[in-house]
């Protein structure tokens, strides 16, 4: 263990201020020499005292990330492991990560405390709906931030990380309209929520381009948990015209649609098609790989990476604000393939 800045810098062969000035994120210094330093400073296990630094720097060094508690579960996996990717670049840049669980209506309160009391040099906000005051919040608090997610504002005002997700419903949808499908169901999330919204919009879209007349009985938008997967899928196939074929929204809800399927004695790609939304989440994989399903991929973990990167260099003067639009990939499982009675060739049917 190196006791002092002084014997880092003479292990490193650079000067006190050079070291200083690294692991205190100044922009001036290259990120060869910053990561050297870094890296250096974890080998020897040497941290400089954090309240001399934040004196002398201004800086705490902290990601915040304001989790409110309501109705919904308060940590489950997307949010964990978006965490899991996001502390891996602040573990790697020499960061650390304040999260403050807070009551839904202290979340604004809690923003203005960690900037009053310089707390954190910066936060990702999660979970935009459709009308959010928290990106005007932050921007007059002076506070850095990037939204993982858009809202339905000038998402042009601030920096944000988000999934295509407008497309990749309405390419899932193609995919089973080319299938043959014409009774398509879609579980969602909720639709105050910004992507749910925007998986629906791409589902309707797909829809209306094939001349297929968009059904509400046909769709769900609630929580995206098993149990509510699991009633939602009931409920369509106890309809007097089910569906052929069904959308989901999270690797959750899938687990809950695909036990309704199986107690109707139907079979996932040749009695019903499905095809779920996929996180890429760190215990469950619902893939071709795993449990064999057609999957739109994204993964939450590579989110997190991105939003925690943009955010640092943001606030380390790297860059200004910064739009990352990702794609979802479709890949084909063995629970896609024609209607029951439908032969269908060619390229179409690679998802059986």
């Amino acid at each position: 263990m190196l006791a002092n800045l002084k014997e880092l810098s003479e292990k490193l062969g650079l000067s006190q201020t050079t070291v200083s000035r690294a692991l205190n994120g100044y922009p001036e210094v290259s990120e060869t020499t910053r990561q050297r330093v870094i890296d250096a400073a974890r080998e020897h296990n040497y941290a400089p005292d954090s309240s001399a630094r934040r004196l002398a720097t201004g800086k705490t060094r902290t990601i915040g990330h304001v989790v409110p508690i309501s109705k919904h579960d308060m940590i489950n996996p997307h949010f964990t492991d978006f965490i899991a990717g996001a502390g891996a670049v602040y573990n790697r840049r020499g960061y650390d990560m304040l999260i403050s669980v807070v009551d839904a209506d202290k979340e604004t309160e809690t923003y203005r405390a960690m900037k009053r009391n310089r707390r954190v040099d910066g936060v990702i906000v999660h979970g935009p709906v459709a009308s959010d005051a928290r990106p005007g919040l932050l921007h007059s608090l002076g506070l850095p931030f990037v939204v993982h997610g858009r809202t339905l504002q000038d998402d042009d005002s601030y920096s944000w990380v988000d999934v295509n997700n407008r497309r990749a419903f309405a390419e899932a949808t193609r995919y089973l309209i080319g299938l043959g499908h014409r009774r398509i169901a879609l579980v969602n999330g909720w639709e105050h929520m910004v992507f749910a919204r925007r998986r629906r919009e791409g589902y309707e879209e797909a829809l209306r381009e094939a001349g297929i007349a968009v059904d509400p009985l046909l769709m769900s938008s609630n929580e995206m948990i098993e149990p509510v997967g699991h009633e939602a899928m009931t409920a369509f196939l106890a309809s007097d015209d089910p569906p052929t074929a069904v959308l989901v929204a999270s690797a959750l809800s899938a687990l809950g649609v695909m036990g309704a399927v199986r107690e109707h004695g139907l079979g996932p790609g040749t009695d019903i098609s499905i095809i779920s939304y996929d996180d890429k989440l760190s215990f469950l994989d619902i893939g071709p790989d795993g449990m064999g399903l057609t999957v739109i991929r994204s993964g939450i973990g590579e989110a997190g990476r991105h939003c925690a990167d943009m955010l640092i260099d943001m606030i380390e003067g790297r860059r200004g604000i910064v739009h990352m639009l990702l794609e979802a990939s479709l890949v084909p499982g063995t629970s896609t393939g024609p209607p029951a009675g439908v032969a269908v060739s060619g390229k179409s049917a690679a998802g059986r």
